[in-house]
C-alpha cells in the first residue's frame, strides 16, 4: 500500500510539474504522464478494492460509509483519468494548449482529488488495518 501510495503521488506531482509550466509543454512528460495514469489507478484500486477494504472492513467489525465513498472516488478518479490522458496525448503529440488556464485547472483538479484520498487512506484506513506510515 505504502509502494501504491508513493506511486500516485509521484504521479501527482509529475502532473503538477506539467501543470505549472503551462503554456510550456514538455512533450514526453505529457506523453509519460498520460500513459501511466489509467493503469496505475486501475491496478491501485483493484487492489485497495479486493485487499485493503475488505480489511478495514472487517476491523470495524462491518460495513462503513468510507469504503462506499473510496469506491466511488475510484469510479470518479478513473473517469476523470480518462479526460486528463487525452489532455495530455493531445498535447504530447504537438497540438497546441489553447487555454493553458482550463488545462492547469484540469490538471490540479485531478491530482488534488487523488493527494485527498491518499491522506484519507494514511489517516483512517492503513492505521485501522495495522499499517503504519
Amino acid at each position: 500500500m505504502k509502494r501504491a501510495h508513493l506511486e500516485k503521488l509521484q504521479l501527482c506531482d509529475a502532473l503538477e510539474r506539467i501543470a505549472d509550466i503551462l503554456p510550456k509543454v514538455d512533450c514526453l512528460a505529457c506523453l509519460a504522464a498520460a500513459n501511466a495514469i489509467v493503469p496505475l489507478l486501475r491496478s491501485i484500486h483493484q487492489y485497495e478494492e479486493t485487499v485493503i477494504f475488505p480489511a478495514y472492513e472487517a476491523a470495524l467489525s462491518g460495513g462503513d460509509a468510507s469504503t462506499r465513498r473510496l469506491r466511488a472516488e475510484h469510479v470518479e478518479d478513473e473517469c476523470f483519468a480518462g479526460e486528463v490522458t487525452e489532455i495530455l496525448l493531445a498535447i504530447g503529440h504537438g497540438e497546441p494548449v489553447e487555454n493553458a488556464e482550463a488545462v492547469g485547472f484540469m490538471l490540479r483538479g485531478f491530482f488534488e482529488s487523488m493527494r485527498r484520498h491518499i491522506a484519507f487512506e494514511r489517516e483512517h484506513v492503513l492505521p485501522m488495518i495495522g499499517v503504519v506510515d
